[in-house]
């Protein structure tokens, strides 16, 4: 049985009603990965959290691996095509 510190821990910052937001966690649900969810949508403080950590994109969602910004939903979408996401969430 797989040790569960090995896991990656994955975060995303997302909003209500975000189709970008849908994709991104339907992916990462399809993956079978546990991720962090974060909802910006009502609370400016979380939303300025994500900007600063998403290096001043306040567009979501945000996604971040092992505290590694990845982007949103399309960058996400681009380093799974790549075979680049297997390889960031084996990298825990």
């Amino acid at each position: 049985m797989p040790d569960s510190s090995s896991r990656p821990i994955v975060e995303i910052y997302t909003s209500p009603f975000c189709g970008y937001c849908g994709r991104a966690k339907a992916l990462l649900q399809q993956k079978g990965v546990t991720f962090q969810e974060y909802d910006v949508m009502m609370d400016s403080g979380l939303r300025a959290v994500m900007t600063e950590r998403a290096r001043g994109d306040h567009r979501v969602p945000q996604v971040f691996i092992n505290d590694e910004h990845i982007g949103g939903s399309d960058k996400l979408m681009m380093l799974e095509m790549s075979g680049g996401l297997d390889a960031k969430l084996a990298s825990a």
